[in-house]
């Protein structure tokens, strides 16, 4: 069975300005869209189209969620757990009887969430896990030799020596001891005196003043996406979304321990708990060719049970459970083995896994989870 699916999008203060509604060929607004959840994660599940029924209630085992992901301003740094951290997190903090709505809680299920990152617009800017240390002393330094500020940060640059360990340098950031303040305050004056030597670092000091983030980013790959080309984040990498049109998918967990670059709760101890601290190169994801059309973006990693494809004439996807596809633009058939439907710019289906393999002809950008 194919059943049409809506969701309204999610208003993060992040978000773009009427993005998502123009992605998807809808009415224009002016209101602030961030996220569009298709799925059925109780924070906001997808609806049947004309009845309203809940996702939650037709497919509360999906284990997937697909999001169309609109940033104009950085998201927060921050990192999820894996599958035992997720599920002992939980344990603990039910046990500790903290309310799952609370906003000091970290762990509100006890799953993990491992994601793909699909670039759609031209640009689209991420930070991803640790760099070499030599690359980011070396880019500190020259930073702050502009303002003379050299000893300031000099606790930081002594620490960044080794690879496998640069992550205890954005973990001493975050506890902020009157020497870290320091480092960040000669960092933070000197991305905003020289916006042209790291343009994406001054726009995060532009935007959270004085937060240790912004000499955090510093450590971090920046990565530039065009379109089609993505990233897989697996648990402990540290990362943030700076700005651009993506299309998301990973488990459906909303597990995150935040590192920087916003107001909501920070843990530091539990974020070190669960952090990558080595450097590793960009975790860029490959997509595959499949013979029978179409781009398959599927990580290696068994914590991840799910692909994405991204179809733009035609495609076969093997039988594997419910999926869920999303067409952002032209049209496209889909065939299953019971049924078949037609969708446009705009329209997203869930398909039954009585349907089995899915194939899909048309013209356009249609991408599909399963």
């Amino acid at each position: 069975m194919f059943i049409p699916i809506e969701n309204a999008p999610r208003d993060y203060a992040w978000g773009r300005r009427g993005a998502i509604s123009r992605l998807l060929g809808r009415p224009g607004t002016d209101e602030v869209e961030a996220e569009l959840w298709l799925g059925a994660h109780h924070g906001s599940p997808a609806r049947v189209t004309g009845d309203g029924r809940s996702l939650a209630d037709i497919a509360p085992e999906l284990p997937f969620l697909l999001k169309v992901l609109a940033a104009g301003s950085p998201l927060s740094l921050q990192a999820h757990p894996n599958a035992e951290q997720a599920r002992e997190g939980f344990e603990r903090e039910n046990a500790a009887g903290v309310a799952l709505d609370a906003a000091q809680r970290n762990y509100r299920d006890p799953f993990p969430k491992p994601e793909i990152i699909v670039a759609v617009s031209d640009r689209f800017e991420a930070l991803s896990g640790f760099r070499p240390a030599d690359e980011a002393r070396a880019d500190i330094e020259q930073l702050v030799a502009r303002t003379g500020d050299r000893e300031l940060v000099r606790p930081l640059v002594d620490r960044l020596v080794d690879d496998e360990r640069i992550g205890d340098a954005f973990v001493w950031l975050l506890e902020a001891d009157s020497n870290a303040l320091a480092a960040v305050g000669a960092i933070e004056r000197a991305v905003r005196a020289h916006p042209e030597l790291l343009p994406y670092a001054a726009r995060i000091a532009e935007r959270y003043p004085g937060d240790p983030g912004i000499a955090g980013a510093l450590l971090l790959h920046y990565v530039v996406l065009t379109p089609g080309e993505a990233l897989y984040l697996p648990a402990g990498n540290i990362h943030a979304y700076l700005d651009g049109i993506g299309i998301e998918l990973m488990a459906p967990s909303d597990n995150v321990l935040r590192g920087g670059l916003t107001a909501k709760h920070i843990d530091v101890p539990e974020l070190a708990s669960i952090l990558d601290r080595e450097a590793r190169p960009v975790p860029r994801l490959e997509p595959v060719t499949l013979d029978e059309g179409g781009l398959r973006y599927a990580p290696e990693d068994p914590a991840a049970n799910f692909s994405l494809t991204l179809v733009q004439e035609h495609a076969a996807i093997p039988p594997a459970g419910a999926a869920i596809a999303l067409c952002t633009d032209g049209s496209f058939t889909i065939r299953g083995d019971e049924s078949s439907i037609d969708i446009a710019r705009g329209d997203a289906i869930l398909a039954t896994p009585d349907e089995g393999e899915l194939r899909i002809s048309g013209s356009g950008s249609l991408y599909l989870a399963r």
